[in-house]
C-alpha cells in the first residue's frame, strides 16, 4: 500500500475512536524538482512546474523547482530520493538503469518515466570563417564542453571520444551562459550544447559574433554513431534559427523525459500529469518556451525506453496512448 493511502487510512481510523477529526489535513508530499544550470531548458521545466497555478494550489503535494548541474546530477538525485523528480536524458535513464553509466557501474532503477518533454539535440558553435567544419577539426583548439555533471558534459564525452577528439582538445567544462560570454570574448574557438534550439545562450552569442553550426549529422553518419547509441535520432536544425545561420544543420538528439522516483505515490503523478495535460497546462509550458510546442497527450510517451511510474501508467492508459 502507498504511503499517502496508509496515512489516509490511519486518520480515518483514529478519527473512528475520536482520537482526530474526521477533516484533519495530511501533510501535502514534497516534490522537489530537479532541474538544470541557468540558461538550460531543464531549469525551466522545473520552474513552470513550480510556478503554475493549479499545483501551487494543490492540498495534497507541493512542489519545489531545485537547481542542479543537469541530467546525470539528476539521475543521481532522483534515485537517491534527494529529489522526487526532474529531467533526465532517456539515455542516461537506460545505462543508468543497466550500469552502463562512464566511470560508474552503480544501478540506479528507481528512476522511472514520466513523460516525454522535449528532443534535444547537440549543437556545436564555432565562428564564421574559423574553418572548423567537423568534430574532428577541434583538434588543439579550447571547447567549452557543458557543466560537469550535466547531460551536455557527458554526452559531449560520449560523441567526442567516439570521434577520437576528447583527449585532444583543451576542455572547458562550464554552462552555457558562462560559455557564449567566453566565447564572445574570445576565450573560447567553440562551445557545445545538448539542449532545444532556438538555445538563449547561442542566441546571446550570435549578438556579438558571427556564428555556425557544424554538422554535427554528418559525423554521427560516418562515424557509426547511431549503430553504437541507438538511442540517439537524426534531427535538423532549421535555417535561420539563429542570426545568420541562414543553413539548415543537420545533428542528433535525445529525448528529455519527466521522471519521478518509484516511492513517489501514484496519486501525485497522476494528479501533476493530468493538470500539465490539459488545454491550460500546455499552453503555460508554451509560454514559458517554444521548445515544449510538441509537447502533447500524442507525444507525451514517446522517446522512452525504460520502466514506467505505475501513476504515469495509470494516467497514459486512460488516455488511450498505452
Amino acid at each position: 500500500m502507498r504511503i499517502q493511502s496508509f496515512l489516509s487510512a490511519c486518520v480515518l481510523s483514529l478519527a473512528a475512536v475520536g482520537l482526530v477529526s474526521p477533516g484533519t489535513a495530511l501533510a501535502k508530499e514534497r516534490v522537489v524538482f530537479s532541474g538544470g544550470p541557468a540558461g538550460g531548458t531543464f531549469q525551466v521545466v522545473a520552474n513552470a512546474m513550480q510556478v503554475f497555478k493549479p499545483m501551487k494550489a494543490s492540498k495534497d503535494f507541493k512542489v519545489r523547482a531545485q537547481s542542479s548541474a543537469g541530467s546525470v546530477e539528476n539521475l543521481r538525485k532522483v534515485n537517491s530520493g534527494k529529489a522526487q523528480m526532474g529531467v533526465v536524458y532517456s539515455g542516461h535513464v537506460f545505462l543508468g538503469r543497466n550500469g552502463q553509466m562512464k566511470n560508474d557501474a552503480n544501478k540506479y532503477e528507481d528512476v522511472m518515466a514520466v513523460a516525454w518533454l522535449y528532443g534535444a539535440p547537440g549543437q556545436l558553435i564555432v565562428r564564421k570563417g574559423s574553418g572548423i567544419k567537423s568534430v574532428k577539426d577541434l583538434v588543439g583548439k579550447k571547447v567549452g564542453v557543458g557543466n560537469a555533471g550535466s547531460g551536455a558534459f557527458a554526452n559531449c564525452e560520449l560523441f567526442f571520444t567516439h570521434m577520437g577528439v576528447w583527449d585532444k582538445i583543451e576542455r572547458n567544462a562550464m554552462g552555457y551562459n558562462d560559455a557564449a560570454q567566453a566565447f564572445g570574448n574570445n576565450q573560447l574557438d567553440a562551445f557545445w550544447l545538448f539542449t532545444a534550439f532556438p538555445s538563449g545562450a547561442v542566441i546571446m552569442a550570435a549578438q556579438t559574433n558571427d556564428i555556425e553550426l557544424v554538422d554535427l549529422g554528418k559525423d554521427a553518419e560516418s562515424s557509426g554513431f547511431y549503430d553504437q547509441y541507438p538511442y540517439f535520432s537524426k534531427i535538423t536544425v532549421p535555417a535561420d534559427t539563429y542570426r545568420g545561420v541562414d543553413y539548415a544543420s543537420n545533428s542528433f538528439q535525445d529525448s528529455a523525459l519527466w521522471v519521478a522516483n518509484s516511492k513517489v505515490t501514484d496519486d501525485t503523478v497522476y494528479n501533476m500529469l493530468s493538470m500539465i495535460y490539459t488545454d491550460e497546462g500546455l499552453a503555460h509550458m508554451k509560454e514559458q518556451k517554444k521548445t515544449f510546442n510538441l509537447m502533447s497527450l500524442d507525444t507525451g510517451t514517446q522517446g522512452v525506453v525504460t520502466p514506467w511510474h505505475p501513476g504515469a501508467v495509470k494516467f497514459w492508459k486512460e488516455k488511450g496512448m498505452m
